[in-house]
């Protein structure tokens, strides 16, 4: 995977750092917004397979990556995060491309700031979510805390975690070693998302792509029918993988993505 061209930067919204990774390129720009315990980052495999048509520019969004805790993690204070970089970036308007938590901000974000966005793509982002009261994500909970003096005594404490969250250990500025998110701000920001959402979904008239994992995603068969239904100019593609869509299916889950975008490209 080469991430040569791409360049870290920042901005200070309320005197909080976002940190954001531009792959550079000559192509029309795509904001890809990660899921809960992801980063920007995340995104060089579809930024190397979009370009040279697309750049993409991906956020870590707050308190994840290089990006500073908030002393919130609402609906509304995503949003104003992607807001503040778009005109950080100079950029009027723009397609924006989600997974999970990042799908759910970037349509939330279409429906209330229809005049920036140019097109969507959902990745496994539901319209309804734990209206049950549950938080699925209570597990991390459990994760250390604190932080080990090398990488390696880190990932020895996460256990049965170690597979899935090793790519999330840092070197922190005093040398330890931890996760680059916070536990209890992850489990925060999960609840926050939760709701119904078919309102934010329908808002926004854009061409849309909904991307459904059919081997244990967490968005049903049935919701994606009926966000498909109901939303004119959505696209439904189904891949068989699970919710981790451009993790475990990249090259299927990029050709969705630039199919669809050349698709709606003027």
């Amino acid at each position: 995977m080469n991430t040569d061209n791409a360049e870290r930067s920042a901005l200070t919204i309320d005197g909080r750092t976002l940190s954001y990774v531009d792959f550079g390129g000559p192509g029309r720009p795509l904001l890809a917004l990660h899921g809960h315990m992801s980063e920007g980052m995340s995104y060089a495999g579809l930024a190397a397979r979009l370009a040279p048509d697309w750049r993409v520019i991906a956020p870590d969004q707050r308190g994840h990556g290089d990006s500073d805790r908030a002393a919130d993690y609402s609906r509304e204070g995503y949003l104003t995060d992607l807001e503040a970089l778009m005109d950080h970036l100079g950029l009027r308007r723009a397609a924006l491309l989600g997974h999970s938590l990042g799908a759910i901000n970037a349509y939330q974000f279409a429906a209330r700031r229809p005049e920036r966005v140019t097109s969507l793509v959902n990745g496994e982002g539901c319209a309804e979510l734990g209206l049950d009261g549950s938080n699925p994500l209570a597990f991390v909970l459990n994760l250390p805390q604190d932080t080990c003096p090398s990488r390696e005594a880190f990932v020895t404490r996460l256990g049965p975690f170690a597979p899935f969250l090793a790519s999330a250990v840092r070197e922190r500025p005093d040398g330890t070693w931890g996760l680059h998110f916070h536990p209890e701000d992850i489990y925060a920001s999960e609840d926050q998302v939760h709701g119904d959402h078919w309102a934010d979904w329908t808002g926004s008239a854009c061409p849309a792509l909904l991307i459904r994992g059919t081997a244990g995603g967490v968005l049903s068969a049935e919701q994606a029918a009926r966000m498909t239904a109901r939303r004119p100019g959505t696209r439904l593609v189904e891949l068989a993988t699970d919710h981790f869509l451009y993790a475990n299916d990249l090259a299927g889950f990029a050709d969705a993505v630039r199919d669809f975008l050349a698709s709606v490209r003027s």
